[in-house]
Formats: C-alpha cells, structure tokens, sequence
C-alpha cells in the first residue's frame, strides 16, 4: 500500500472501525486473492469483538502489498458506502512528502 492509501485508511479509522465487519467476507476475499495469509485471518478472528477484528484488520492490511489496497475495495461489495468513502478520500488525499516534513524542522 503507497503513502496515500495508508494516509486514508488512517483518517478513516474509527469510522470504518465502528461500520465495518470484516469477518466473513471482506477477510475471505482477502485471503483467497493472497493478500491475507491462513495466519492473519486466524489472528483477525480471535479478535473479542466486530470493533477490535476491524482494528487488527486494519492494522495488517497497509502491510500486505502494493495491491492491498484496491484488493480491499473490491471486497466491498456489501458496504457501497463505505467503499465511496474510502475512494472519495482517496482522490483529496495528497500524499504526505516525508522530505518536507524534515526541512519544517530544521529552521
């Protein structure tokens, strides 16, 4: 996942934390197309709770590839909403530019 597509899944996080249910078959999806290991869903699943599944979803998620992202938007299929979201976000997102951030320090 690029600079962009982490920035947006951060900025969504607790909205997409209380929407979300990953079980099922957003992480199903996943694994079938390879972004997710047998290991990751397992860890996803033991997870108490929806909230704390998606948490830990979406803290493997940014890990997994330059096709992780995209992956994760097609398994969206039973939350159009949030799906519109996350490529709305997407499109305002500049990414961050970690050079420029330094040069603001060292005035």
């Amino acid at each position: 996942i690029d600079a962009r597509d982490k920035q947006v899944l951060r900025s969504l996080r607790l909205e997409l934390g209380a929407e979300l249910l990953v079980e099922g078959l957003i992480i199903q999806y996943l694994y079938q197309e390879e972004i997710l290991t047998e290991n990751h869903v397992e860890v996803i699943k033991s997870q108490v709770t929806n909230h704390r599944k998606t948490m830990m979803f979406l803290d493997i998620l940014p890990t997994r590839g330059p096709k992780a992202f995209d992956t994760f938007l097609d398994s969206l299929q039973a939350f159009p909403w949030i799906k519109e979201k996350l490529e709305k976000k997407r499109k305002e997102t500049v990414p961050e530019d970690p050079a420029g951030d330094e040069e603001a320090y060292d005035l």
